[in-house]
């Protein structure tokens, strides 16, 4: 280990990330203390991750990690979350992120402080490249002063900030790729929950637990949207046919639009979601090089709507991985199976149900028999932990007709996963 270069000492500290580990290593040898000091390039202070951090009073832990952070130079990332822990005076933060500053790449920081402290006009006008932010607010926000040039990462987790806010934030940031919405507090002064926002640069965005009667989103280079947990009555997505992956995860959506930018979609993910199939079929039949579908817990609006997969086999030629589960409760199967075609292309298929049944294991093996090239078959159930002797003479005789199943199907690899 002596004879390490010191840069190299640097960057194994840098690795070890949490502040108390550093310090403590930093400890083995003069070599050691100058990389701490002259080439540590991460340093993380993290309420979990030791539980003194709880125990000392506010002054004194503001004084430990002041004592840490300006014993470094040039730190490229720094995570300061203190959840719940203390509140902090402002100027003493302001202090940290002064010094750091200049050189600061990625900044994760989730502090309470008093007054509260505006992040952007400190870190702004810099070089920053990633920004996670949580349980702060953000009001007034100018894009030519508060400008990040070379922003490409945003992430913000309930954050109070207003609607205009977020969209002059983005136009701030022009050279962001990948944006994170979480639990946001929209600002009550709006007059409605309505969002827009525009980001030609944009290629990946997650919002979560979110609650709009309106949200727009113009992003021309846009690839991957995931939606989870929100409640909305319009969302709107204008592209220019670059998206490629698109998830919906248990959310409330009146109207759901994005137009034209199906072309390239090679994933949908959709699950815990209230299917209107007619009109959500019509908006992806455009997406001819769709190679994963994946309708999980969904629940029709009508009854009696029937996912025809034919017509899936048809606009969907480069399907290669196919997921569907039943909700037998009503003893309706939504996915038809009449015709003569066949799935040439699916190597995996995966199938579940929440109540088992024959008809489940019927629907099954004449499933099986549509996908004559299949590589892959996974099977997901529900299984209650106290079952009545029906319901486990139901699981043997289902899993009895899946075992002769198989013998017929010997090149096919069987999974199966109970909840």
């Amino acid at each position: 280990m002596e004879h390490l270069p010191v840069e190299v000492v640097g960057n194994i500290l840098s690795c070890l990330g949490t502040a108390r580990d550093v310090v403590i290593a930093s400890a083995t040898c003069k070599k050691w203390r100058e990389a701490f000091s002259s080439h540590l390039h991460s340093l993380s202070f993290n309420s979990d991750d030791w539980p003194l951090y709880r125990d000392l009073s506010p002054c004194q832990l503001e004084m430990l990690i002041t004592q840490t952070i300006f014993q470094t130079c040039g730190l490229q990332g720094l995570t300061i979350l203190m959840d719940d822990v203390h509140e902090f005076s402002a100027s003493t933060v302001i202090a940290w992120l002064m010094y750091t500053r200049e050189s600061l790449r990625r900044l994760h920081y989730n502090v309470r402080t008093s007054p509260n402290l505006n992040i952007l006009d400190i870190c702004g006008r810099h070089k920053l490249e990633m920004l996670v932010l949580a349980h702060n607010t953000i009001t007034g926000v100018e894009p030519n002063y508060q400008r990040f040039s070379c922003l490409t990462s945003l992430s913000l987790s309930y954050v109070s900030i207003s609607a205009l806010d977020l969209s002059l934030l983005l136009i701030a940031c022009p050279k962001i790729e990948t944006l994170s919405l979480i639990n946001l507090e929209i600002s009550m002064s709006d007059v409605q929950a309505n969002i827009r926002l525009s980001c030609p640069t944009l290629k990946t965005i997650y919002v979560e637990a979110i609650s709009l009667d309106k949200f727009v989103l113009d992003a021309d280079s846009l690839e991957d949207m995931h939606l989870k947990e929100c409640a909305l009555e319009q969302c709107i997505f204008y592209g220019k046919g670059t998206l490629k992956r698109l998830k919906i995860d248990d959310v409330s959506v009146i109207n759901l639009d994005i137009g034209e930018a199906v072309e390239s979609l090679e994933v949908v993910d959709v699950s815990n979601f209230t299917i209107i199939w007619p009109r959500f079929y019509q908006m992806i039949s455009g997406s001819s090089n769709l190679k994963v579908l994946r309708l999980w817990d969904v629940v029709f609006e009508d009854e009696d709507d029937i996912v025809d997969l034919e017509n899936i086999e048809i606009c969907f030629p480069n399907l290669r991985h196919l997921s569907l589960s039943n909700d037998l409760r009503n003893g309706v199967i939504h996915y038809g199976l009449e015709g003569s075609y066949q799935l040439h292309n699916v190597v995996v298929l995966e199938v579940g149900w929440n109540v088992i049944s024959d008809v489940f294991s019927q629907w099954v093996e004449e499933l099986l028999e549509k996908c004559p090239n299949l590589e892959k078959l996974i099977i997901h159930g529900t299984v209650s932990d106290s079952k009545t002797y029906e319901e486990c003479q139901i699981l043997a005789n289902f899993t009895s007709s899946i075992v002769r199943l198989m013998r017929q199907y010997m090149h096919v690899n069987v999974q199966f996963e109970y909840e």
